[in-house]
């Protein structure tokens, strides 16, 4: 599925931490925007730490180029949910995002949210390696080093929470920005707590390991990228990303690897989808469309990996050059071979899209759908397709299923609005509208379209305009509580 990004930036070059906001409020809840001015805090419950990891999810939603591409969404979250499955100590639900972002580099953060940079599974070269930085990240959280890190700065009147989150954020997402805004702004002993201790990475290293080993991936593999990673510090003068944060002594990279050797060998099988998902990065997200055909014909003569996987990226790479009837040929071979695989279910849709065969894709994805009903790369394709064949109501019936599922769903709910616009549902289409607005905290422009939705309600419609004007109380509300952090 290829959409123009719907992202909304709200946020300046530097980062400030008065957009920092919480989770986009419904009518019927009870949340609340965390405390977080005070200079420290004796106590980070767990309460408190989801509710500033929604603050800080927010602000990532608004100045970060987030990827909602559902099959790559679907392949990270899988993996990312196996090694939760078979971790210690998770006190709440993780979530899985990408960022567009060509550097070797992952970040995890309060609350269990985990945002890894394209980078990393295009340089990865197994997906035990990939998922050892996963394993490693989820271990930061489940070990609650950020919260430690700040119940630390308890005696530091200097720095507050709010300005230590701020850091926190500007750093992870995006660690040469973040140094900039930390030196200009504080101290270098305020940004040396940005960064984990060396005995947070050791603990990190040793649980991300066993929890990469329980959840059946080769544990060594985190000795192979730690390795890997050691080697572009001596022949790059810019250290990757990743190590920005997550500091690489010789110690580590020794300590790791005597690790790992405590661990059994497994020589797994090469995996499908990880090379499914590696050739996706690099012919969407990591290059240029011609580019990415040069490289995978390239790769291809050189047999550098799956040549299965490779074919895949070739044809996107074409499809996205609209050489539509070489990306055909190459996609129906691999359709015919595996025709439930989603990596080709959904690149299959975009190319009876740039076809104009929407009505075939819709016919295509109607058969799935009643297979596989709440499989979001499905659900979100045979909307979309129904969009553009102009069966508004089959997509508007479809969305709203599928949110029911997840209410939270960013893409679902741009294509619910865009489904409510084309059928001239106005007071539908600008509460859909806020509500999307509202997750990337813009809640003055999201009061606004609820204004907008009640001039399209009828008199008549009692029920409707309670609930309108009990969101628009709750989006002014919000914004009032935005202006006092």
């Amino acid at each position: 599925m290829q959409l123009k990004s719907a992202f909304i930036s709200l946020c300046s070059a530097v980062l400030t931490f008065s957009l920092l906001v919480s989770e986009p409020l419904k009518a019927q809840t009870n949340f609340n925007l965390p405390d977080l001015g005070t200079s420290a805090l004796q106590v980070l419950p767990l309460e408190k730490e989801q509710a500033i990891g929604e603050v800080m999810m927010m602000q990532i939603r608004g100045g970060s180029p987030i990827i909602n591409d559902p099959v790559l969404d679907e392949y990270l979250t899988t993996i990312g949910r196996k090694l939760v499955a078979n971790a210690n100590d998770v006190r709440f639900p993780f979530s899985f995002f990408w960022i567009n972002n060509s550097d070797i580099n992952a970040f995890a953060f309060y609350g269990g949210h985990v945002g890894v940079h394209t980078g990393l599974i295009a340089q990865a070269d197994s997906e035990s390696q990939f998922a050892s930085v996963l394993g490693h990240e989820i271990a930061h959280v489940t070990q609650r080093h950020l919260a430690r890190r700040i119940q630390q700065q308890q005696d530091n009147s200097a720095m507050t929470i709010a300005g230590m989150i701020a850091g926190i954020l500007a750093t992870i997402v995006a660690p040469d920005a973040g140094i900039a805004i930390i030196s200009a702004s504080q101290t270098q002993s305020a940004f040396s707590q940005l960064t984990h201790s060396r005995s947070a990475e050791q603990e990190a290293d040793r649980i991300g390991m066993q929890t990469l080993n329980n959840a059946g991936f080769d544990a060594r593999a985190s000795s192979d990228f730690l390795t890997k990673l050691a080697a572009q510090i001596r022949y790059k003068y810019k250290p990757p990303a990743f190590l920005l944060t997550h500091p690489l002594p010789e110690s580590r990279v020794s300590d790791v690897r005597l690790r790992a050797e405590q661990y059994p060998m497994r020589r797994l099988p090469a995996s499908l989808e990880f090379n499914l998902a590696k050739s996706r990065v690099l012919a969407r997200y990591d290059n240029k469309p011609e580019n990415a055909e040069a490289l995978f014909r390239k790769l291809l003569r050189e047999n550098s990996y799956s040549n299965t996987a490779l074919n895949y990226g070739l044809a996107l790479s074409l499809l996205d050059q609209e050489k539509l009837d070489e990306a055909d040929s190459i996609l129906s071979k691999l359709l015919k071979n595996d025709p439930k695989n989603l990596f080709y279910i959904d690149t299959q849709t975009d190319l009876l899209i740039a076809q104009k065969k929407a009505d075939d894709a819709v016919s295509f994805l109607a058969e799935l759908h009643n297979y596989r009903p709440n499989n979001q790369v499905i659900t979100l394709n045979y909307a979309n397709a129904a969009l553009e064949a102009k069966q508004y109501e089959l997509a508007e019936n479809v969305l709203k299923g599928f949110l029911l599922e997840k209410p939270e769903h960013s893409l679902g709910k741009e294509l619910l609005a865009d489904a409510y616009k084309k059928q001239d549902k106005l007071a539908a289409y600008h509460e859909a509208n806020a509500d999307v607005l509202s997750q990337y905290g813009a809640y003055m422009k999201a009061a606004d379209e609820i204004q907008k939705a009640l001039n399209f309600v009828e008199s008549t419609e009692l029920i409707k305009q309670q609930r309108l004007k009990a969101l628009l109380t709750q989006y002014r509300r919000l914004q009032k509580e935005l202006a006092r952090l």
